[in-house]
């Protein structure tokens, strides 16, 4: 399973790349796989600034839908619009095209609570 190292997780399956003030988000590995075939990603929160675990989108695979939980408090800057076409994406590379938002952190304090892929693995039993 691919857990990259420099990236920081969430016990909700999602992963957090932080760059400045910005963290780029989006659904594990794990949770691609457990998930299956992903036919849609929703999210309708763009410009939009909510609190940590609030819920951002959703995604949708063949059998089920899932919601996604913002891993970190701060505004919605950017969706990977490319999912709208193509959200095999996330099936496919879910730590590089297949990103979903892109968050401006307002509390950066939340960092230090985020997973590391160590810390991620045990939550995952891998």
């Amino acid at each position: 399973m691919n857990l990259p190292s420099e990236l920081k997780y969430t016990k909700d399956h999602e992963w957090v790349k932080i760059e400045g003030d910005v963290a780029t988000v989006g659904i594990t590995d794990f949770a691609q796989g457990e998930l299956g075939d992903i036919v849609y990603v929703e999210v309708e929160t763009v410009d939009e600034t909510l609190d940590r675990e609030e819920i951002f989108g959703t995604v949708e695979a063949v059998k089920t839908v899932s919601d996604l939980f913002l891993p970190l408090s701060g505004e919605i800057i950017e969706f990977n619009e490319a999912l709208e076409d193509e959200p095999e994406k996330v099936n496919s590379d879910p730590y590089g095209e297949g990103w979903m938002v892109r968050i401006k952190i307002s509390n950066a304090d939340e960092i230090q609570d985020l997973l590391s892929d160590e810390g991620y693995r045990e939550i995952i039993g891998a």
